[in-house]
């Protein structure tokens, strides 16, 4: 079986991190490149978190690009510090990678690994500028999936009371990228906010050799303290962008499973929420929406085999 090629789009914080390794260690896909946005860090910031974590890893051949600093509706204005901590990997200051960013601009890679790989899958990890922008271009090709972590539908969101973080940020490049003619997956909190990671799970983790898993190890507890007593009553973590790497990947299937357009509102009270054309337990009907269908995983998630 040939390996799927994987183009992630990310703002490398703790948990692209872990999505990141787990795409290193997965049999079925090879990461063919790394394009990076402003969202938990800053997309520089993002890259340089990239390239170290890939030094870690022993890989020196993915090209990480940076792209868009600033969103399409605002300035980038700091990222999650509270979350990610002020470099975006909680703080445990890895080394510099000798390896330095690739020259070009994320949206000219995305343009070459999608015109190379007509089986692209994309893995989108942060804020959607970058596809955005690379929807727009006149050559702009239709990956065979694209895999967005983001969204809240029948779940409450992160950042308001509607709104996830992804989205939040920038809106605008949400609503144009789900109005394109691609096969996508929406993977949004309803399904991420249910898989966690606990202190036990970072005993586990701890405890496998090698460089890669010792700094995911020691930037995690960073993770934990934030979601402890906040989000969660125990010290667990919630796994939204390992997860979505999982569903790229083709290792989980949605079970309950919604298909139809996603809007995502723009204006100021609801900016960020998104509404899908089929109704949920705390969503009405949504008639006369533009776009594709967009697949959304709703509730839980099952394993299965990647197929032939």
């Amino acid at each position: 079986m040939s390996r799927r090629p994987i183009l992630v789009d990310c703002d490398t914080g703790i948990d692209d991190a872990l999505a990141l390794a787990y795409l290193l260690a997965e049999p079925a896909v090879e990461i063919v490149g790394v394009t990076t946005v402003s969202g938990n860090t800053d997309a520089a910031r993002a890259a340089a978190n990239t390239l170290s974590l890939f030094e870690l890893a022993g890989v020196d051949d993915i090209p990480v690009a940076v792209g868009a600093h600033d969103f399409r509706g605002r300035a980038y204005a700091g990222g999650a510090p509270h979350v990610h901590g002020d470099d975006g990997i909680g703080g445990i200051a890895l080394a510099a990678a000798a390896r330095v960013h690739d020259a070009r601009p994320a949206v000219e890679l995305i343009d070459h690994l999608a015109a190379r790989h007509p089986d692209l899958t994309v893995l989108a990890l942060g804020p959607l500028t970058n596809l955005a922008a690379y929807a727009e271009t006149p050559a702009a090709a239709a990956f065979e999936r694209l895999v967005v972590m983001g969204g809240a539908f029948a779940h409450s969101g992160n950042v308001t009371a509607w709104a996830e973080a992804n989205i939040h940020n920038d809106p605008e490049a949400a609503a144009v990228v789900f109005a394109q003619e691609w096969d996508t997956t929406l993977v949004p909190l309803d399904v991420t906010m249910s898989q966690t990671m606990d202190a036990t799970d970072l005993v586990r983790l701890d405890a496998i050799a090698g460089a890669l898993p010792r700094a995911l190890a020691a930037m995690l507890p960073f993770y934990l303290d934030f979601y402890a007593g906040r989000v969660f009553a125990d010290r667990r973590c919630a796994l939204h962008d390992p997860l979505a790497a999982m569903v790229a990947a083709g290792v989980l299937r949605g079970v309950s499973v919604s298909s139809g357009q996603v809007e995502v509102r723009l204006e100021r009270g609801e900016r960020g929420r998104t509404v899908s054309s089929r109704g949920s337990s705390t969503q009405r009907w949504v008639r006369g929406m533009e776009g594709s269908a967009v697949e959304v995983l709703l509730e839980r998630l099952e394993s299965r085999e990647w197929p032939d």
